[in-house]
């Protein structure tokens, strides 16, 4: 498969390198910044304090009152939020505002317990809406440019927030969502879209079937991909680049805080600028809960500054990055988070090595005869956890080659991530494709065991 062309690279950067939806704010020298961070921060813990039980209580048990806080490091006097913190206090318990003068609820799936429930008022809309017009515009969209949708509509952030965003821009909008994928190819060719939002795994789906059909979107309009709402590695963004023919761009938010939008690659593709008016980040280790010097990996952590329905104080988003505030190539003066390189909650701890799935990905992209589809399979084996690899051989290699396919594939994991897996490898199109988030790990381990 070629790779992307010089000639969409040369046309992403030109458009997105030194181009911005509100250069004022996005080029903010960092101590300008801060002193906003800081306005927002204290008018934050009065929302917080004044209106919801459990941060009021929470605050007082700490001895923080807003009017204390002299600096941004202060912020670590005040406890963390934590997931479960929703969950207990389902459905409304941590909203600031009444159900009645909110403007929309989402919420998450609940595949694992009760759902975590998010509300926005009017203004909190208007603020995500400019927020993701602002990180399209990083990402190399354009007013009059047609944004193809794929991410999914309802209860999920990642389909409305796309679109709002959008609208706002001054784009035009194909609100798809997901699935019917001889559709979306369809649609992105007729239409001209520019730009494709949509997972990761999903965008590799629809490149994947677009060949199928004998259709080389690298011819079509596309120039960006805006891709998001799960882990992806290096080795994934060059696959999708190379078959769909755009600058794939990681773009970084969760429902929690806000929804997507919360940081964004630019054209450099050298970290995601989190915007910092309207979010204040750290990293701690997650074993401590000590803050860790710039550049160190560890936990992200993100109190929101100007949401009114639901304030975030210090969520723990069980992301690991770490924080760079280099001034960036483009200019944006934003803080920069380096790649998300996985969830602590989703870390493998396999006879003492410490695996995520993007580092598994990382190693089976490119490897020849196999396609990029894979999933683990996580057994307790005696009193040790083991993990599996299935993986889809590539179109047209024969069923004779897959033994020494597996072979190859188990001893680049050992040699690159320094596990020993048992590798299977199945037919082209044996395993699920994902029209939403990608299902990695299939965890057969016994519940509480």
């Amino acid at each position: 498969m070629a790779a992307i062309t010089m000639d969409k690279v040369a046309a992403a950067k030109e458009t997105g390198a030194h181009a911005y939806f509100d250069e004022a704010v996005e080029t903010m020298p960092r101590e300008q910044l801060a002193a906003l961070q800081l306005e927002r921060l204290r008018a934050t813990l009065r929302n917080a304090a004044d209106h919801v039980p459990l941060h009021r209580r929470r605050l007082a048990e700490a001895g923080v009152v807003p009017e204390d806080l002299h600096s941004l490091a202060d912020v670590r006097r005040l406890p963390f939020t934590v997931k479960a913190d929703l969950r207990d206090h389902y459905p409304f318990g941590l909203f600031a505002r009444p159900v009645a003068g909110l403007a929309r609820l989402h919420a998450s799936s609940g595949t694992t317990g009760k759902p975590t429930v998010v509300g926005y008022t009017a203004a909190d809309l208007a603020t995500w809406a400019g927020l993701m017009a602002r990180t399209l515009h990083c990402a190399g969209a354009r007013p009059g440019d047609v944004i193809h949708n794929a991410y999914g509509y309802g209860l999920f952030t990642g389909g409305r927030g796309a679109h709002y965003g959008a609208e706002r821009l001054g784009a035009v909008v194909v609100p798809m969502s997901g699935g019917a994928t001889e559709r979306q190819i369809a649609l992105i060719v007729d239409f001209g879209a520019r730009v494709l939002c949509a997972t990761p795994s999903y965008a590799l789906a629809i490149a994947e079937l677009a060949e199928q059909q004998g259709v080389d979107l690298r011819r079509s309009a596309l120039r960006v991909g805006l891709f998001g709402a799960e882990p992806w590695s290096e080795a994934l963004r060059r696959e999708i680049e190379a078959r769909l023919g755009v600058q794939a761009i990681d773009n970084y938010g969760l429902s929690e805080v806000m929804g997507p939008g919360v940081a964004v690659e630019c054209a450099q593709q050298d970290g995601l600028h989190g915007w910092e008016d309207h979010f204040l980040f750290e990293v701690i280790d997650p074993e401590t809960l000590q803050p860790l010097p710039e550049g160190q990996a560890g936990e992200l952590v993100i109190t929101t500054l100007t949401k009114q329905a639901l304030p975030m104080l210090r969520y723990r988003t069980r992301d690991i990055t770490r924080i760079s505030t280099a001034r960036c190539a483009c200019g944006r003066s934003h803080l920069r988070l380096l790649r998300v390189a996985g969830r602590s909650d989703d870390m493998l701890i396999v006879r003492g090595v410490n695996v995520y799935p993007s580092q598994i990905e990382a190693v089976l992209l490119g490897l020849p005869g196999i396609a990029p589809h894979y999933q683990l399979v996580v057994e307790r084996q005696g009193s040790l956890d083991g993990v599996s690899v299935e993986v889809e051989a590539a179109p047209g290699v024969e069923g004779e080659r897959f033994g020494a396919i597996a072979r190859e594939v188990a001893h680049r994991i050992k040699s690159m991530v320094g596990i020993s897996t048992a590798v299977t490898v199945k037919p082209p199109g044996a395993l699920p494709r994902s029209q939403g988030k990608a299902v990695r790990v299939r965890d057969l381990r016994p519940k509480g065991g």
